[in-house]
C-alpha cells in the first residue's frame, strides 16, 4: 500500500524485483561459493569476513575473556578451512556454524585481496577488543569506535578497488569519512532498539553527547523527555554531517561503475535517512525506515555522480526544512547543511528527482480500486 500510494516508485520497486531473480540465476555451482551467494546475493568475502567478526563481538552470551582473544586472533583463523565458533542467532548462527565454506572462498582469492582482508580484519578485531572493555565516553572515543568497526572497512574496500586495477587508491582520511558516515546513521537509527534492553546491551551513543540531555539514557524512552530526546539525536545527526562532504569526495573520484554504484547508493540512504531521523521523535516509538519504494528508486536511478550530487541536495533540503531555530545545535546544522547543498550546486550537475520523505498525498485506497479496474477490464479484453 505504501509503494501504491507513490505511483513514481511502483516501476523502480518492480525492477528491483526483476534484478534479485537474475541475480539468483547466477550463482556458480561450487559449493562454498554458492554458501556466499546465498548469504549475500553476491560474492562479497570481505564483508562475511568482517559480519562473522562483528557477530561475534555482538553476542552478549559470550564472556569477556573467551570473546577477546577471539575477536584479536579473527584474522588468523580466516586462513584455517576447519575453523568455525558457533555464536550469534538466525543467519549469523548459520554464517558462524559454517564459517570454512568464508574460508574456503576467501583462500581462493589472489594474494593482494587477502592482504588486504587480513590487515583490516587484525586492525578491527583489535578495536573491537578495546571497546569491549571500555565504554565510549567521550566524541573522542565515539570517533574511534566508528573508525574500527566502519571506518576501516572504507580503507579496506579502497584497498580491493586498489589492488583490482580498478581504481586508484583513495586517501585514508576519505575511506574512514565514507565508513563513519554509515556508521554513525546506523547508531542513530538502530540502537535505540536498545534503549529498552539496557543495561543488558550496550548503547553506543557517546556519553558526552546523551548527558547534556539526560541522565540516563533509558531516560528517553519517557514522553516527558521528548523534547530533550530530540535534540540529542539532532545532536547526533549534526555529528554525522561532517563527513557528507569527504564523501561526495570520494565518490566524485571513482572510475568504475559498478564500484560506483556499490558505494553511492549506501551514502544516499545515508544521507535521506539523517533527513527522515532528524527531529523526528519517533525514533524514539520505534522502528523508522525509508519507504521500500523510495530505496528503490535511489537504487535504480543513482547511476552518475549527478544523482548523487541531486540526492544529497535535496534530502539536505528536506533536513533543512525541519530545523527549529530552537534546538541548541540548530546554528551548526544549518551550517553543515549549506555546506553540503553549497558542494553540490558548485557542481554544475544537479537535476530534479522530487525525493519525499513525507507521506504520500494521494489514497491508497483510491489507488487499488483504481488499479482493481485497470486489472478488470484487461481481464475482459484478454477473455474476449
Amino acid at each position: 500500500m505504501g509503494a501504491l500510494s507513490r505511483p513514481e516508485e511502483v516501476v523502480a520497486l518492480v525492477k528491483l524485483r526483476v534484478a534479485a531473480g537474475q541475480i539468483k540465476r547466477q550463482i556458480p555451482p561450487e559449493e562454498h561459493w554458492g554458501f556466499a551467494y546465498s548469504m549475500l546475493q553476491k560474492v562479497c568475502i570481505f564483508y562475511l569476513v568482517l559480519r562473522a567478526l562483528d557477530t561475534v563481538e555482538d553476542d552478549t552470551s559470550i564472556p569477556t575473556e573467551v570473546k577477546v582473544p577471539i575477536l584479536q586472533e579473527f584474522y588468523r583463523h580466516i586462513y584455517n578451512r576447519d575453523w568455525h565458533y558457533s555464536c550469534g542467532t538466525n543467519n549469523y548462527k548459520v554464517l558462524m556454524d559454517k564459517f570454512h565454506h568464508v574460508s574456503t572462498a576467501f583462500l581462493e582469492l589472489g594474494e593482494g585481496y587477502q592482504k588486504a582482508i587480513e590487515e583490516i580484519t587484525r586492525r578491527m578485531g583489535a578495536g573491537m577488543a578495546k571497546f569491549i572493555c571500555k565504554e565510549v565516553e567521550t566524541v573522542g572515543d565515539y570517533e574511534e569506535y566508528c573508525h574500527y568497526v566502519a571506518g576501516l572497512v572504507g580503507y579496506g574496500l579502497s584497498r580491493l578497488f586498489y589492488a583490482a586495477g580498478t581504481e586508484d587508491l583513495a586517501p585514508d582520511s576519505l575511506s574512514n569519512s565514507m565508513g563513519l558516515f554509515l556508521q554513525k546513521t546506523n547508531i542513530i537509527r538502530d540502537y535505540l532498539e536498545d534503549i529498552n534492553e539496557i543495561p543488558k546491551s550496550r548503547m553506543f551513543w557517546p556519553r558526552e553527547i546523551w548527558s547534556k540531555y539526560a541522565n540516563k539514557l533509558e531516560d528517553f524512552k519517557y514522553e516527558e523527555n521528548s523534547e530533550k530526546a530530540v535534540q540529542c539525536l539532532n545532536d547526533l545527526v549534526t555529528n554525522a554531517l561532517i563527513h557528507a562532504e569527504d564523501c561526495l569526495q570520494y565518490m566524485s573520484a571513482l572510475k568504475d561503475h559498478a564500484i560506483f554504484r556499490f558505494c553511492a547508493i549506501p551514502q544516499i540512504m545515508a544521507i535521506g535517512t539523517c533527513a527522515l531521523c532528524y527531529n523526528n521523535v519517533n525514533v524514539f516509538r520505534g522502528v523508522v525506515k525509508m519507504r521500500r519504494g523510495l530505496t528503490a528508486r535511489v537504487i535504480d536511478e543513482t547511476n552518475s555522480m549527478s544523482d548523487v550530487y541531486t540526492a544529497f541536495y535535496e534530502f539536505s533540503s528536506l533536513l533543512e526544512s525541519k530545523i527549529d531555530d530552537n534546538d541548541p545545535n540548530a546554528t551548526l546544522t544549518r551550517k553543515r547543511v549549506d555546506s553540503i547543498k553549497q558542494t553540490c550546486r558548485s557542481s554544475g550537475f544537479l537535476k530534479s528527482r522530487g525525493y519525499h520523505l513525507d507521506k504520500s498525498p494521494y489514497k491508497p485506497i483510491l489507488l487499488m480500486i483504481v488499479l482493481l479496474l485497470v486489472a478488470i477490464i484487461f481481464g475482459v479484453l484478454y477473455t474476449k
